[in-house]
């Protein structure tokens, strides 16, 4: 009981930071209606820029500088490539996320060479023992963090200017232009936000406990794990992202145990094409995800 009570929090923080990609998938899906494949190498450009400046400026400044500079990577990805080809059709620009995905990550990985840093120095292996159990503290603050955060989106989503353009925007485009939104706000706006989101979700992924592995092209595949995530709950719902993200982190840290590691890693897609056959827009979507 001990080890599932273990799995179930360790899962959870997991699962927490795959919330907070699959919320980046989603925010930019529902602002304009193309899957961003470029996510993956957000997260390691974020983690590279803490990498080079941590040093300097210690671990804090660093953190921050590689929130804000993944944040302002998407803006310029959205600003100087994607908001000029705005013309073309959904998959085109999907395919370009494509494209732009192998220059970044292939030059982040070669700037980094052989070294394979740890990120989460702050948290990173310092488990703590509660009533025979063993949790791990970098779980633990990404369930806090991202619990704060996801909180914080919500009520921004639901409250604020930009929520309520963005929500009618995604609703109809035509319609919301012709009240007055300006829609290449609200689509920079979202490129922001997932951006920072995938800079503040490295810190964890980086990490001993995460991954066992440092910051290497193997971040970039972990942190593309949340694409079924995303496609799980729904990718026109912001709640669906929150909800496929602890799925997917739940069925990895079970499986990993009770069958084995290497199933883990399919696991997550396994659950995914389950759930589409019985529902194809995803657990919360209001429209098929299988459409890209």
């Amino acid at each position: 009981m001990n080890t599932f009570l273990q799995l179930v929090v360790n899962g959870l923080g997991k699962g927490a930071v795959f919330a907070l990609l699959a919320l980046g998938f989603v925010v930019i899906f529902k602002a304009t209606e193309v899957v961003n494949f470029a996510h993956g190498s957000l997260v390691l450009f974020g983690g590279y820029l803490v990498v080079v400046t941590r040093e300097s400026l210690g671990w804090v400044g660093a953190s921050l500088v590689g929130i804000l500079s993944a944040a302002l990577l998407a803006l310029a990805v959205e600003r100087l490539l994607l908001a000029r080809a705005r013309s073309a059709d959904a998959n085109s620009l999907a395919l370009l996320t494509i494209g732009l995905d192998v220059i970044i990550t292939e030059e982040v990985v070669r700037r980094l060479g052989v070294t394979l840093p740890f990120l989460g120095e702050a948290w990173d292996a310092q488990p703590i023992q509660i009533g025979g159990i063993t949790l791990f503290r970098t779980h633990l603050v990404a369930l806090a963090v991202s619990a704060v955060l996801i909180t914080a989106f919500f009520l921004a989503f639901r409250y604020s200017d930009w929520g309520v353009a963005m929500r009618a925007q995604a609703e109809n485009r035509e319609a919301a232009a012709l009240m007055g939104i300006r829609s290449s706000r609200v689509t920079a706006t979202a490129w922001l936000v997932a951006g920072a989101l995938a800079g503040v979700a490295v810190l964890f992924i980086a990490t001993q406990d995460f991954s066992g592995a440092g910051l290497s092209r193997g971040t970039h595949s972990i942190a593309l794990a949340a694409f079924p995530a995303a496609i799980l709950g729904g990718l026109d719902s912001t709640a669906g992202a929150v909800v496929g993200g602890l799925v997917v982190g739940l069925a990895e840290a079970l499986s990993a145990q009770y069958i084995s590691f290497d199933f883990s890693k399919s696991a997550v897609f396994l659950v995914m094409l389950v759930v589409l056959a019985l529902r194809p827009s995803g657990l919360f979507g209001t429209r098929e995800s299988t459409r890209v």
